[in-house]
C-alpha cells in the first residue's frame, strides 16, 4: 500500500500494532519548533491500545512546541521483533489534565513495569501527554525488501482523551 492512499485500519492490523507497542518502551517524537525546524527526541512511553502516553518537563522546548502546535509524529523500531520492523505515526499530542486519567495511567505503569512506581510525579515540573495517532504506517522487512502499509485511524477531537480499540 502506498502512503498516498492509506486505508482504514482493520482489527488484525490493530492487534499486531498494539502488540508491538506493548513490547517496546521508547519512541522518537517529532514536533514543530517555532522557527520551522523539526525537533525529534527520544522519550519513554506507555501504550493503552493505540494511544501513547509520555511525560515531558514543562520547561522543555518539546512541551512548548506541542502547546503551540499539537501535531506530532512518532517512530518506533521494534528491537524484539527483528530488524526492520517498526511503526511511523502521525497524530496529535494533548496534555492530560484529568487526575483520574493520570491515576489510571499510574496503575497501568505499575502493572506493566513493576520496577517503576509512578508515571507522573505529583510535582508540577512535568506534564503527561496523550498521543493519539490519525495515520499509522507499519513497516516490515521481508527478503531484504521494506514493505509498508499505511492506515488511517481518524482525526481526534481536540482536547479529547477517548480511547481507540
Amino acid at each position: 500500500m502506498n502512503a498516498a492512499s492509506p486505508t482504514p485500519i482493520h482489527s488484525r492490523a490493530v492487534s499486531a500494532i498494539v502488540d508491538l507497542l506493548g513490547r517496546e518502551r521508547l519512541m522518537t517524537l517529532a514536533c514543530n519548533r517555532p522557527d520551522g525546524w523539526p525537533q525529534a527526541t527520544t522519550v519513554g512511553y506507555l501504550n493503552d491500545g493505540l494511544n501513547l502516553y509520555f511525560i515531558v518537563a514543562r520547561t522543555s522546548q518539546k512541551f512548548a512546541n506541542l502547546q503551540a502546535d499539537s501535531r506530532a509524529s512518532v517512530a518506533i523500531r521494534s528491537e524484539s521483533a527483528g530488524a526492520g520492523v517498526g511503526l511511523s505515526m502521525a497524530g496529535r499530542a494533548i496534555e492530560v489534565v484529568d487526575p483520574e486519567v493520570v491515576e489510571r495511567l499510574n496503575r497501568l505503569v505499575a502493572e506493566r513495569y513493576p520496577e517503576v512506581h509512578v508515571y507522573c510525579p505529583s510535582a508540577d515540573a512535568v506534564a503527561v501527554l496523550h498521543f493519539r495517532p490519525t495515520v499509522i504506517s507499519a513497516v516490515g522487512v521481508t527478503h531484504g525488501r521494506s514493505d509498508a502499509e499505511t492506515f488511517t485511524v481518524g482525526e481526534p477531537e481536540v482536547g479529547s482523551v477517548s480511547h481507540l480499540f
